[in-house]
């Protein structure tokens, strides 16, 4: 795991209080999130551009996050989540990242 990751991963286990971690992988090509239940280990919803219907929109771009961030806002509700704790991992809060958490939050979920 690169370092800045793990620096971001210690601050919010200190921080989690029992919420699930909403944790974002972002690719050059794709980007995805899942809802993940630390003391289970269990994913709890999750959401990729690599999904069958949104393969065609493309996956590379801040428009294809928010409907990602939307579409994992709509699962986490429907899985019963409301509180998240975000794990944007090594990467910077900024562009596609910052869409799908925006996006994610317009959806219903608060972190």
């Amino acid at each position: 795991m690169h370092s800045r990751a793990q620096r971001v991963r210690r601050r919010l286990q200190k921080n989690a209080n029992g919420r699930p971690r909403l944790s974002v992988f972002r690719s050059g090509k794709n980007i995805s999130a899942q809802v993940i239940d630390d003391a289970n280990g269990v994913t709890l919803a999750s959401a990729s551009t690599l999904e069958k219907d949104l393969r065609k929109a493309g996956g590379s771009n801040v428009e294809a996050a928010a409907s990602i961030g939307k579409l994992i806002g709509e699962r986490a509700s429907k899985a019963g989540v409301k509180d998240v704790i975000f794990d944007r991992g090594a990467y910077l809060f900024h562009g596609r990242v910052k869409a799908l958490a925006e996006a994610a939050r317009e959806a219903g979920l608060k972190f």
